[in-house]
């Protein structure tokens, strides 16, 4: 359990990864129809933009791990935030697709330093094996983050238009992420102090890790349910309104999203002495391989893209805890964030991918060849699970 000042500093930086991810992540699907409306460009070349800032974010994540393991993660999470406030705002001041590919190019080195696997790397070192529960604490309010940034960036996209609504969401970054993340880092150096591993290397863990199998296999499914979330995330409106859903359904259903992440988690919070590591993951991946199977349905009843929305956050939700969780469980906890890093960058390099190779999809194939690629990611990523957390259960029983 964690002390009553802990605690809220642990909040704290769930606040700021709330606001942080509406504004670098959600934004921009809620904003789609609208920044399409606005610059007149193709879904394509709007896509382009965050798989090119999640590209130099994978770049970089390994780095940026090393860099928490030597005692700066606090640094990074108080200024990648600034960075990425002005960064979103800036996406509201560019006419041309060249300068729209710049900023998210930069808004990528902000990703790297301000998203959950710093957070997280953070809250590892800093608090050792109460992280658990701090880690499920910030992604318990940083699930509304999707709730927050669909149905406001709706209002804000048609009042507004969508370029200008980024510019406001970069201020609520820039005035509320920005000082939140900035007590709660100082509170949790004041009041747990990072242990004597200080200034140990992280590479060569990392280096030993990548001769392991397991470093690979679960590099691969976390890549394979990240391409399936980020293209259904990306699409999503697009998507459900194909099934037959009214746009108003469709943006209910998808604000939904985060509810489902956040019940998911409170579970796994409050159940976590009963429901290990293995059995959590492979219910969360079953989650993902339903959801795509019930979105399917969807054409003959659209009110199961409700379905759709509760099955994929919470198996999404519950797999953003758990990784983590297994990369300790797996591969040890010296050098953490080096390791971390380095698993992180096969999902993010699918994050990446998500908006153009689901553009491409639905270019080719239309919706159809979306639903059923989402489908395999989903089955190839369990059947990796599977194999996996045996793999982890046969350690675990030696």
């Amino acid at each position: 359990m964690t002390s009553g000042p802990e605690s809220r500093a642990v909040w704290l930086l769930a606040i700021g990864q709330t606001l942080t991810y509406a504004g670098v992540y959600y934004a921009f699907p809620a904003l789609l129809p609208d920044l399409q409306v606005q610059t007149g460009w193709s879904t394509a070349l709007l896509a382009l933009g965050p798989t090119l800032g999640f590209l130099v974010m994978a770049v970089l994540t390994p780095f940026t791990g090393r860099i928490v393991d030597r005692g700066y993660g606090g640094e990074m999470l108080i200024w990648g935030t600034v960075l990425s406030a002005f960064c979103v705002a800036g996406l509201g001041f560019v006419h041309t697709p060249a300068a729209w590919l710049g900023v998210w190019s930069l808004l990528g080195v902000a990703q790297a330093c301000c998203l959950y696997e710093t957070c997280f790397a953070f809250l590892t070192r800093r608090l050792g094996d109460s992280a658990r529960n701090a880690i499920t604490r910030v992604t318990l309010v940083a699930g509304f983050a999707g709730t927050f940034a669909f149905p406001f960036g709706d209002v804000l996209g048609r009042a507004l238009g969508g370029q200008n609504a980024l510019v406001v969401f970069g201020a609520i970054i820039l005035v509320g992420a920005v000082s939140v993340n900035a007590y709660g880092v100082r509170a949790l150096r004041r009041l747990a102090p990072a242990g004597s591993n200080r200034s140990l290397p992280a590479d060569g863990a990392l280096r030993n890790a990548m001769k392991r199998a397991e470093f690979w296999a679960l590099s691969a499914m976390c890549a394979l349910i990240w391409l399936n979330h980020g293209i259904l995330l990306t699409y999503v409106l697009l998507l459900f309104e194909d099934r037959g859903a009214s746009a108003g359904m469709a943006t209910i259903a998808a604000a939904s999203i985060g509810p489902s992440q956040v019940v998911s988690r409170l579970i796994l919070l409050t159940n976590g002495a009963r429901v290990g590591n293995v059995a959590a993951t492979l219910w969360s991946l079953g989650c993902i391989v339903m959801a795509s199977v019930v979105l399917m349905l969807a054409g003959f009843a659209p009110v199961l893209v409700f379905g759709v929305a509760v099955l994929q956050g919470a198996g999404a939700g519950l797999l953003s805890i758990l990784r983590p969780m297994l990369v300790a469980d797996l591969l040890g906890r010296h050098g953490f964030g080096a390791i971390s890093g380095g698993i992180a960058v096969a999902p993010i390099l699918a994050t990446a991918a998500a908006p153009s190779f689901g553009a491409a999809l639905l270019h080719f194939g239309g919706p159809v060849t979306v639903y059923i690629s989402c489908f395999v990611m989903a089955a190839i990523g369990l059947a990796i699970g599977l194999w996996l957390m045996s793999r982890r259960g046969g350690q675990a029983r030696g």
